[in-house]
């Protein structure tokens, strides 16, 4: 049986083998006789192949094409949370505490580590903080704020009334020397029984809302500290806040005053955590650094550099925003000073400056003639000013026996002060008068040394004009003091009067005719000259997001009023068909 499957099996085989073999015979000779044979013809149908090889490379490219606008038309690129934004500022760190921010490095981080009461929205009128509602009762002399519930610090512990009311006593003290004090001159504030604020003023106030965003500082942490040491208190290097991001450590870079500042985000934030886990602020000496590091990619974005930077720096990598901000620059005339208390000398310089000449300096910042902003009141007709004449103007110095006079002139040494200042020089020359220039870092040493003690005849400075046209900080002479912001000495009872009488009045139209007869004073006294409107340009990494060019900024430091969003991470996500 064995021997019968065998040969059987070995019949099949070689069965098999005859087929294989006489298969792969007629394959090749099939090969031979259809291809082979016949690749001689190919030329002459060579254009009917190249068409068929077209068309079926078109079919695959529009099938992949295909696949791939359907992936993307359900699916989207969105920022998310995560990551480093890094800004760069101008100036020194003298104090991390928000009460000497003197330098933009300092007000940056005052605004990224502390919370106020009240803060400009994105429309630049002045919104809640921390304050969930700001009221007044019909006199405008008693305010009541309410805190939002649940506010907490950096570190975990409750923000109180109590805080509250620690700062502003803090603020008053004659030992600290704040800018915040001139908007509490006379104010008082206690706790009612419904836990409430109440803020008594002496006078009435109808915009007291916009003088509440000064920062909170915390009670439990400075309690201890003597107002007149607070400045050298361990605060200034380690503090504790309720804004969108907390202090984790600070670098020096070199011995010329460079640092970086590394701030995380705040879980605590009343708005809630921000979307970058982390914030840096490099704080440079000079705009050139800031030029060399925004085109490395080594920052994220900076406000420091001037929209005639532009060419310089701008990329296709690199976006500018310019937004016209509530600030700005003036020659303020020490109506006090040995040589200026003269009126007719500083009639003299208001007729014989050209102001013209100085704007030509500074490119496309806009007009400024007054001490308000002309988009703060309405007024059927501003008052003129005196036309620039120099021969008169030369004139009336030598009438007035200023001919050979030393003035001295200060400015600080950014934006366009450093070129404006030569110019300026120049002018008051040809007047007759003889000019020291002193250009000086910004900063506390500044403020202290020579703001403070007003030691200038003449100070290019710029200032901020705030939401609402509070004049009194600049020119009530209640605020000539070392703590006051009245940088021209200017004492006019008269004048004292109408500043005080528009705080007081709530009916427009008669604010607005108050407000036009302090601006005939203003004109006619000369405490300062107004020289433009600044613009702020804000240069960032295109992949970032930053502030919407919707809002509208009253001070460089509001484009963080909708920091929680900004975002500098991207991911993909998938879109409901």
């Amino acid at each position: 049986m064995s021997i019968f499957k065998k040969k059987r099996g070995q019949k099949l085989s070689t069965r098999l083998s005859r087929f294989s073999r006489k298969a792969s015979l007629v394959s090749e000779r099939h090969i031979k006789e259809n291809f082979f044979s016949r690749l001689s013809h190919v030329g002459d149908v060579r254009l009917f192949v190249l068409e068929w090889g077209l068309l079926v490379f078109a079919l695959l490219m529009l099938a992949l094409t295909q696949v791939f606008w359907y992936s993307e038309s359900f699916s989207t690129s969105a920022y998310t949370s995560g990551g480093t934004y890094t800004e760069a500022t101008l100036g020194k760190i003298n104090s991390l505490n928000p009460l000497f921010a003197s330098t933009e490095t300092e007000k940056t981080l005052s605004r990224l580590l502390f919370s106020s009461l009240t803060a400009p929205d994105s429309s630049g009128a002045t919104g809640n903080a921390l304050a969930e509602s700001v009221s007044s009762d019909a006199s405008g002399k008693t305010w009541t704020v309410k805190l939002r519930e649940n506010l907490k610090w950096s570190d975990g512990e409750p923000l109180t009334n109590e805080d509250i009311i620690f700062t502003v006593n803090l603020i008053k003290n004659s030992a600290v020397t704040s800018g915040y004090s001139s908007n509490l001159s006379g104010v008082s504030v206690s706790e009612d029984n419904n836990k409430n604020l109440i803020f008594s003023l002496k006078s009435s106030y109808a915009d007291f809302a916009s003088a509440l965003g000064f920062p909170i500082l915390p009670k439990h942490i400075l309690e201890s500290v003597e107002p007149g040491r607070l400045l050298e208190s361990n605060f200034s290097t380690n503090p504790v806040g309720s804004g969108p991001f907390s202090f984790n450590a600070t670098q020096n870079i070199g011995t010329d005053g460079e640092a970086v500042v590394y701030l995380t985000n705040n879980e605590n934030y009343y708005k809630g955590r921000p979307n970058v886990n982390s914030f840096v602020v490099h704080a440079y000496v000079s705009t050139n650094d800031i030029k060399t590091a925004l085109k490395s990619g080594t920052i994220t974005a900076t406000a420091e550099l001037l929209p005639t930077d532009s060419e310089e720096v701008s990329s296709k990598t690199i976006y500018e925003k310019q937004t016209t901000i509530n600030s700005g620059a003036y020659l303020f005339l020490n109506t006090r000073s040995a040589v200026l208390s003269n009126k007719d000398l500083r009639k003299a310089i208001q007729k014989g400056i050209n102001v013209d000449e100085l704007r030509s300096l500074v490119g496309d910042e806009p007009e400024l003639k007054y001490p308000i902003l002309k988009k703060q009141i309405e007024l059927a007709e501003w008052p003129a000013l005196p036309e620039h004449n120099l021969d008169e103007a030369k004139e009336m110095v030598k009438n007035a026996d200023g001919v050979g006079k030393s003035l001295n002139l200060a400015t600080v040494s950014t934006g366009y002060f450093p070129v404006l200042v030569e110019d300026l020089k120049a002018q008051l020359e040809e007047l007759g008068f003889k000019v020291n220039v002193t250009v000086y870092e910004p900063g506390q040493d500044f403020i202290v040394n020579i703001i403070a003690p007003r030691s200038y005849d003449l100070l290019l400075y710029e200032v901020e004009l705030g939401a609402e046209p509070d004049i009194l900080a600049y020119y009530h002479s209640s605020q000539a003091t070392q703590s006051g912001l009245n940088l021209s000495n200017y004492n006019n009872a008269l004048v004292d009067d109408l500043i005080l009488a528009t705080r007081e009045t709530v009916d427009p139209e008669l604010q607005n005719a108050k407000y036009l007869s302090f601006l005939k004073h203003w004109i006619e006294d000369v405490p300062s000259i107004g020289l433009y409107q600044v613009n702020m340009s804000y240069y960032f990494d295109k992949t970032a997001k930053t502030f919407s060019e919707d809002n509208t900024l009253v001070s460089p430091v509001d484009r963080f009023s909708d920091i929680k969003y900004w975002s500098v991470e991207k991911t993909t996500k998938n879109r409901t068909p």
